[in-house]
């Protein structure tokens, strides 16, 4: 919560300055609700495929009517909760089959009026409350090709390469959800225009002349989830379409109003948009489906990884900081470090995985290349330059590490260690009986498959060092603690949080 409240406050562009009085330079009056409290209403719902609508005369265009609804009203409908609901199937042409537009336009009326202009004697425009919204949601289908790199066959669908072919691997698709709930708030707060804080402000509407507001109205779509939207195509002739309208209070709207805000993101692409909106289904459905016990625990040991993973990374750099002997400590395993980081980085970059563990892997990365520097001496050789250009670095042992006998035990371990963990069966396996995206991922998978292996067991050298020194005085031992714990709250998540299965047995091999 303190992450995303410290990156939109940063990126959040302040309010623009609005003029607050009036033009004789008196303060403005606070404005009322032209709908007052018991209100009768009437509602009328249309679908269309027309942004502006004027169709009011097509009668197939009138999707819901519904007559004398009490604004305000808690205690009416089938569950006397204040909600009706209908459901219909909306006849959609074939320009909606193929990725068009469709329209939901919303009028609500003082009972006795009509929505439309043209009828003089049955239209008042501060008696109508109008609100409309797409209702198709384009979205990108990605299609990875993955084939066997020695027969070139496959088991994807032929539909999908074919449309994969004509389109490209990254297709917009027009997609339908078939629930909608319109709320109208239940407030009557005297707002003055120009203060109303945002995001309130973009739903607030003020009439221009009488200087009043029209009842809010909010399409609120905030518990549809992505994997229930269906892709719309030449095949549909209806849409099914079930469309609620509930009473809502102004702090439960503020709320859905402050999580469908997305501006301060705009900076970082569509991408992390859809990125965004499929972890956000993760919490809804833990909101949904897990018990609230459960769901606390969840939330405490979110926030305590958080703090550990934090601190590991301080004592893990303050540790090689302040370190000045190498005796003890398996100067292979750090440079065995570095590659382990950075292959597991690239791995989950080829794959699909949450942002959060991309940037944490990312972060022990530079610490692990930063270690180098503190376990050998690192140095730009001018001399013997690569290609007669660039200065070649050169590692060499530092002193401490070279005259002690920590060399000839972590060499020694090493040295036994590569004899039995290259992992040349499953490598073949692979080749022959598994699709791959290419060349490069399979060569990540065989060396990740190869970490799962050799990690499990990464330690052993620094272990086989301890039991000879019969000391452990020379380890990270506050960094170790936290990993340690860490480890626990991985396994927990690691089949929450979108993941590589790959990772996962990571996680818990760890």
């Amino acid at each position: 919560i303190f992450i995303i409240w410290a990156i939109s406050s940063w990126f959040r562009r302040g309010p623009a300055p609005q003029e607050q009085s009036s033009a004789g330079g008196t303060p403005r009056a606070p404005s009322r609700n032209l709908f007052p409290k018991d209100t009768l209403m009437d509602l009328y719902v249309y679908i269309s495929e027309h942004e502006h609508f004027t169709d009011f005369n097509v009668s197939s265009a009138l999707f819901w009517q519904k007559r004398d609804l009490v604004y305000g009203d808690w205690t009416s409908g089938e569950n006397a909760d204040g909600c009706y609901e209908h459901y219909g199937e909306v006849d959609i042409s074939q320009s909606v089959q193929q990725n068009g537009s469709i329209y939901i336009h919303v009028y609500f009326t003082k009972s006795g009026f009509h929505p439309d202009p043209r009828q003089k004697n049955l239209y008042r425009r501060l008696a109508t409350v109008h609100t409309s919204r797409m209702i198709n949601k384009y979205k990108r289908r990605r299609f990875q090709k993955t084939k066997n790199l020695l027969t070139g066959e496959t088991e994807a669908d032929p539909e999908m390469i074919k449309r994969a072919e004509d389109y490209g691997p990254v297709e917009v698709i027009s997609h339908w959800h078939p629930n909608l709930t319109i709320n109208m708030v239940d407030d009557h707060t005297p707002w003055v225009k120009g203060s109303v804080p945002p995001p309130l402000d973009q739903y607030v509407k003020f009439d221009a002349v009488s200087g009043d507001y029209y009842p809010i109205l909010y399409f609120n779509d905030y518990w549809n989830l992505q994997k229930d939207y269906f892709p719309i195509n030449e095949t549909l002739q209806r849409l099914p379409f079930r469309l609620s309208f509930c009473p809502l209070s102004l702090w439960r709207w503020q709320l859905y109003a402050a999580q469908s805000t997305k501006s301060p993101w705009n900076f970082l692409g569509e991408d992390l948009y859809e990125q965004s909106d499929e972890e956000q289904d993760s919490v809804k459905v833990a909101l949904l489906e897990t018990n609230p016990y459960l769901l606390a625990l969840t939330i405490i040991v979110s926030i305590v990884h958080s703090i550990f993973e934090f601190l590991a990374f301080k004592n893990d750099i303050q540790f090689w900081n302040s370190r000045q002997s190498l005796e003890g400590l398996s100067v292979r395993s750090v440079f065995f470090g570095v590659f382990q980081s950075l292959v597991v980085l690239l791995y989950i970059l080829d794959n699909e995985t949450n942002f959060v563990v991309q940037v944490s892997v990312f972060i022990g990365l530079l610490i692990d290349l930063w270690k180098i520097t503190k376990v050998m001496d690192v140095r730009l050789d001018r001399e013997n330059k690569v290609a007669g250009v660039f200065p070649r670095l050169t590692f060499k042992d530092k002193s401490t590490y070279i005259e002690s006998s920590t060399k000839v035990y972590d060499d020694m371990a090493f040295r036994y260690l590569s004899w039995i963990l290259f992992p040349f069966g499953y490598a073949v396996y692979s080749l022959l009986y598994l699709e791959h995206k290419g060349w490069y991922s399979w060569v990540l998978s065989m060396l990740y498959g190869f970490l799962l292996t050799f990690g499990f067991i990464t330690m052993t050298p620094q272990l086989f060092i301890n039991y000879k020194l019969k000391s452990v005085a020379h380890l990270p031992w506050r960094m170790l603690t936290y990993k340690a714990l860490n480890t626990f709250i991985d396994d927990l998540f690691a089949f929450v949080i979108k993941m590589p299965m790959m990772y996962r047995i990571g996680c818990l091999r760890d």
